[in-house]
């Protein structure tokens, strides 16, 4: 009968996960001496049939039915059976898979949990750590959260330990290629909430539910006190002026105003929230201007219609004196005739 010896000489050889692994692949040493239900004959090295290739210490141990698979290092691919289409590079990558197809594992102990998710692709030391049977998710750098789907997740937003004690370091800072200076019409702004998750606001009523007229409520606007500022050296070296809002000063006028951190604490304003504001405002304003407008031109056409009246009322007079002096001069004419022709007087002597 074979004896089997597992060497585990690096310094996690006594860690949690891999005694709870060497337990697992110890139940199947038994079977080895039995070449009809040995998994992969003879031990790993290469090319095996349906397409499957595995290269290390038990790597693809357990393999029945599943086709093209690719392991690389110590148990990678493990557990699986009839998980088809995976590729596992690194130490125990993969180990828990089973049934899982499609997956992509690259570096030591990465989706490590997962048994039967589909579509995961995890990079780095511990990627994806937390996922069993999730799919379509990327994990690079990151430890991933269980049976979640269809998500991304690029670094680590806080820290924490993976399952070997090795601590992972929140990543501070990003800085990606391509995207400065690079312009994309049509496109909305990029958002991120606290918990470094990236999202577009969406405006389509089909997400929004009580929605009324803000009315009084960007009034608040109004109290807020704008400021120029420069941001502290370890910020920005460069001391570039900025322009804005203290989000400090913000909460105290409406709290709905600001962002707080993963701490709670606020953080920074929501500058499109006040736009909208802004906004409002400006449209409260606008339509007062529009309702004086209307006064003023009801006023200048009431003016119009008086001078017009005005007018037309100098007019008559004028036309009216002229009539009088017209008429005075006919009665003078008259006055002047009459006068003419009236008898001179005579003297009459009484002869007595």
């Amino acid at each position: 009968m074979k004896t089997v010896t597992l060497l585990m000489t690096n310094s996690m050889t006594c860690s949690p996960l891999r005694r709870r692994l060497l337990l697992v692949m110890l139940s199947f040493a038994c079977f080895w001496v039995l070449p009809t239900v040995q998994a992969v004959s003879p031990a790993p090295d290469g090319g095996y049939p349906n397409g499957n290739t595995a290269e290390g210490a038990f790597a693809l141990q357990n393999l029945t039915t599943g086709v093209h698979n690719t392991a690389d290092g110590f148990g990678a691919l493990f557990s699986t059976t009839s998980g088809s289409h995976n590729t596992a590079d690194g130490d125990i990558a993969l180990a828990s898979n089973t049934q899982g197809d499609f997956n992509t594992a690259t570096g030591a102990h990465v989706l490590v949990r997962n048994t039967t998710g589909n579509l995961n692709i995890a990079l780095g030391f511990f990627a994806g750590q937390n996922l069993t049977t999730g799919d379509n998710n990327i994990d690079i750098s990151n430890g991933g959260v269980a049976a979640e789907s269809n998500t991304i997740r690029i670094g680590n937003e806080i820290a924490f330990t993976d399952l070997e004690g090795v601590m992972h370091p929140a990543h501070t800072q990003t800085f990606i290629a391509g995207i400065s200076g690079a312009t994309a019409s049509g496109g909305a702004a990029v958002f991120v909430n606290s918990s470094g998750q990236l999202g577009t606001i969406t405006s389509s009523a089909r997400f929004k539910d009580a929605i009324k007229p803000m009315d009084k409520v960007s009034e608040a606007i109004l109290a807020l006190k704008p400021v120029t500022f420069h941001y502290k050296k370890e910020l920005d070296s460069k001391g570039i002026p900025q322009f804005g809002l203290v989000a400090e000063e913000v909460e105290k006028v409406n709290p709905a105003l600001v962002v707080r951190d993963a701490k709670g604490e606020v953080y920074t304003v929501r500058y499109e929230a006040v736009n909208a504001m802004l906004l409002n405002e400006f449209l409260k304003e606008h339509r007062k201007v529009e309702k004086q407008e209307t006064t003023i031109s009801k006023l200048e056409s009431n003016a119009a219609k008086q001078e017009a009246t005005i007018a037309q009322q100098e007019k008559e007079i004028i036309a009216l004196m002229a009539s009088l002096k017209e008429q005075a001069a006919l009665i003078q004419k008259v006055s002047d005739k009459v006068e003419l022709n009236r008898p001179a007087p005579q003297l009459v002597f009484n002869k007595q």
